[in-house]
């Protein structure tokens, strides 16, 4: 009986191995690269949804092109970390993204915002949208693929919240209290404990800007390189850089030159 017994078992487990060795690993990740030398350690089930996303954003952007426009990226922080909320996150950016568009014109200028829904990646990590991003940012040739890029700053914040300069940490708890009333995701998330009327002031009134982003680190950093690179081409040079944004203002020369810490950048360990 013990004999049978542990032979059952051991054909079990033989079993198990064998179906281990033919089903892929739900969490099997690789070093993938981008041609301006950043790279990521991304999920490889997630590699062909990277592919298309990044050919359905370039479709996009020539046929935008074709219109005749300009093409912006936006740069906009989504994360929830030290007190913000994704949804309103989305919503800044879809905001911003209208601002940009009205103030140069929408018939001249397209802003690709990637707060959208065409740029989910079922259980993406940060890593795996970022060479989603790096690879349409840095376009086919490594050149870049967009003519301008706007980050993310307090004013896009400041405009969504209607901040005027007085009291305007009193209007963060105003919306909080009518979002709480109105919005069952949001009062699903404060009764969870994951958004505190405290750290939402906090971080609406004093922090929230691509500056605390560690994707828009990882952005500013390749429009840099990108830069770099167009102005050691022959036939670009400096005058065909790609202008860089912060807050509404362009950014100077010493600002737009200069690298900033890195966020999701990193090879998988071996």
């Amino acid at each position: 009986m013990r004999k049978s017994l542990e032979c059952r078992m051991l054909v079990r487990i033989a079993a198990l191995a064998v179906a281990a060795l033919w089903l892929p690993s739900a969490h099997a990740k690789s070093t993938e690269c981008a041609k301006i030398g950043v790279c990521y350690c991304v999920n490889d089930e997630l590699k062909d949804t990277i592919k298309a996303r990044v050919e359905k954003f370039r479709a996009l952007i020539a046929e935008q092109r074709k219109a005749g426009k300009q093409i912006g990226y936006l740069s906009v922080p989504l994360t929830t970390t030290g007190g913000g909320h994704f949804d309103v996150n989305m919503e800044v950016a879809g905001a911003a993204k209208a601002a940009i568009e009205k103030r140069l014109g929408a018939d001249f200028v397209y802003v690709l915002n990637p707060g959208t829904l065409e740029a989910d990646l079922p259980k993406g990590t940060g890593a795996d949208y970022m060479l989603m991003w790096a690879t349409l940012l840095e376009g086919q040739d490594g050149l870049g693929e967009f003519d301008f890029v706007a980050f993310a700053g307090p004013q896009d914040f400041a405009r969504y919240f209607g901040f005027d300069g007085n009291n305007d940490m009193a209007k963060l708890d105003a919306y909080f209290d009518r979002r709480l009333k109105s919005n069952a995701g949001f009062e699903k998330a404060v009764q969870a404990g994951t958004v505190t009327k405290a750290a939402f002031r906090r971080y609406y009134g004093l922090r929230a800007s691509a500056t605390v982003s560690r994707g828009a680190h990882d952005e500013w950093n390749i429009f840099r390189m990108i830069n770099e690179k167009r102005r050691g081409d022959p036939k670009l040079g400096t005058g065909n850089q790609i202008p860089m944004f912060f807050d509404g203002r362009a950014a100077g020369p010493t600002e737009a030159e200069a690298p900033v810490s890195e966020g999701y950048v990193g090879k998988c360990p071996l």
